[in-house]
């Protein structure tokens, strides 16, 4: 053992060392690190950050749940809406995330800092198109989705604003991808953290008029969460300009450069197509669901909400493997990459289990603390339970996407998607909750099913080794 590993040991001679020092600001080269100290430096932070993206969620569902169901059913299917935007950002994010992490790894920071001032034009482009979508087609988005004509009078302001600010949610996400990716990801938990501590001031405040703030209901939900993304993304641009990191941006980093825009743009085609497959697929099960009514939408909403505090976690582990398999490749360390990927997987198949165990022991209590309807409560306690017995292969499947989405396969990812929610997901989902006396219920399985069979494909891919070939 070197002296340079034995004073690094010593550094993280515990997991309470480890914790602290994964939130700071470190020099760390994850290219020779322990893989058991290097993992959890950078997947503590990551998730603990995506933890944070989900508080966003619940506080919202938490403050909104006391204005009605119409009024959760609102937030719902613009939250539906939404994630459109988020599988654009997230498939841009994949895209940030390899190909920095691969340039640090190459030991190329300049380039790793080319590739951030071009995606900071491509945000702000995609932001105005879905800005101007969202202010002028708000209320026929909400009624695409089957929303009645209250939910619409209730949602279309709460919709109209989240569009309209697209580019908090944006450069929130790419920015915090780029970090991920050169491997600062405290920066990225810091500013989700700055992020929702302002939110969930600002939530009940402008929701309910407390003080001198004016009762906006629902669109103070969409004020506030826009105001908290918007002051993260300001430290984030802060700090790359400012900071001493591994990924720095100097002005000159932003004169727009077509080659580097245009090979962005052609590997996200892929990751965009894969997180559109994803949450399309989601918009149709909302659609399939409220042929029900409210109830089962507002018991899907309050279960999505509470879920991602379980599988966020999860996909900030998968962030940290794709991380670790990035840089890795570019240091020509692929047995590295291969023992990263294992060794996180195994973490969040037990992550799951737990909390799967525990979701379905208590999800009546669970769904207590959010409903006083008791059809929602209902339907809600069937969907927390169903979903709970697939979060094994949630688990193994989430982290071997990232990880291959780290290494630039990102193809692939897209393609396990289509078979796994178009192919499969939502022909079961159509068939069994209206051919069956499932109802609503069915659509739940089918969640269960496409998951399990994503897990599959991934894995196989995986074994095959062709991602390690791939060139980002």
């Amino acid at each position: 053992m070197t002296q340079d590993n034995t004073v690094k040991n010593n550094k993280y001679k515990s997991w309470i060392s480890i914790f602290f020092n994964s939130l700071k600001e470190n020099d760390e080269d994850f290219t020779t690190t322990p893989i058991k100290i290097a993992l959890p430096m950078l997947a503590i932070p990551m998730m603990i950050e995506l933890s944070m993206e989900a508080i966003f969620a619940v506080v919202d569902i938490t403050f909104v749940s006391f204005l009605g169901t119409n009024a959760v059913a609102a937030v719902g299917i613009t939250e539906a809406l939404i994630t459109v935007l988020y599988a654009v950002s997230m498939g841009l994010g994949v895209t940030v995330t390899a190909m920095v992490s691969r340039r640090i790894g190459e030991n190329k920071r300049k380039e790793a800092a080319e590739i951030t001032g071009q995606i900071i034009w491509i945000s702000g482009v995609i932001s105005i198109f879905i800005a101007t979508i969202g202010y002028l087609y708000a209320a026929d988005m909400l009624e695409l989705l089957g929303a009645n004509k209250s939910v619409v009078e209730i949602g279309e302001s709460y919709t109209t604003i989240l569009f309209c600010g697209s580019a908090s949610i944006m450069y929130l996400f790419l920015l915090n991808a780029a970090f991920r990716g050169a491997g600062d990801a405290s920066i990225a938990f810091k500013s989700l953290a700055l992020a929702n501590g302002i939110n969930i001031i600002l939530d009940p405040c402008l929701i309910f008029g407390i003080g001198f703030f004016p009762e906006l209901g629902v669109k103070g939900a969409a004020i506030a969460t826009t105001i908290g993304r918007t002051i993260g993304v300001l430290y984030l641009v802060y700090v790359l300009f400012q900071g001493n990191n591994r990924l720095q941006l100097k002005v000159k980093n932003l004169a727009i450069r077509l080659h580097i825009i245009k090979r962005i743009i052609k590997i996200s085609v892929y990751g965009i197509s894969q997180f559109l497959l994803s949450t399309s697929s989601w918009l149709l099960l909302i659609k399939i669901i409220a042929m029900f009514g409210s109830a089962p939408i507002a018991a899907y909403t309050i279960t999505l909400r509470l879920m991602e505090f379980v599988w966020l976690p999860v996909w900030g582990l998968g962030n940290a493997a794709a991380t670790l398999v990035g840089q890795n490749l570019g240091a020509n360390r692929a047995d590295r990459a291969i023992r990263s990927v294992k060794l996180t997987a195994k973490y969040s198949l037990y992550f799951m289990i737990i909390f799967g165990v525990l979701q379905f022991i208590f999800a009546s209590q669970i769904m207590n603390l959010f409903s006083d309807n008791q059809d929602v409560i209902n339907y809600g306690i069937n969907c927390l339970k169903i979903i709970a017995c697939g979060y094994p292969a949630l688990a193994i499947g989430m982290i071997i996407v990232q990880s291959l989405n780290g290494a630039g396969d990102i193809k692939s990812p897209a393609i396990i998607n289509f078979l796994s929610y178009w192919v499969i997901q939502i022909p079961l989902a159509y068939f069994l909750s209206v051919h069956t006396d499932l109802m609503g219920n069915g659509v739940f399985i089918s969640i269960l099913v496409a998951e399990i069979i994503l897990a599959i494909l991934a894995y196989l891919v995986f074994q095959k080794s062709k991602w390690q070939e791939v060139n980002i």
